[in-house]
């Protein structure tokens, strides 16, 4: 079994109120629930990032990525359909799903 890394995009980030919020974590809530052992590490949102450059200059990131989970699954696939659950999606975000491999 491999682990998978999804990456958020977009999405509504966190929201104003309490009650919101209580709802927005019960969604995650459920789906980490529903990944079981499948759940490695069930991540965190991202904050202000930076990108550098080959020539070592400093600028802005522009990717627009929003956190993180990482997941185990047989496959690609079976990776891709567990991240069909996750909660970023219906706040209008998206998920892209990379396998990972073990190299040190």
């Amino acid at each position: 079994m491999a682990n998978y890394v999804l990456v958020y995009k977009g999405g509504g980030g966190m929201a104003n109120d309490e009650a919101a919020r209580q709802k927005v974590m019960e969604a995650w809530g459920r789906w980490f629930g529903s990944l079981g052992n499948n759940l490695v590490d069930g991540g965190n949102p991202f904050g202000p990032s930076a990108a550098i450059s080959p020539n070592g200059s400093i600028g802005s990131a522009s990717a627009g990525l929003t956190g993180y989970s990482i997941i185990k699954g047989d496959s690609l696939q079976a990776a891709t359909e567990a991240a069909k659950g996750c909660p970023v999606l219906t706040d209008g975000g998206s998920v892209e799903v990379y396998e990972t491999f073990p190299v040190m």
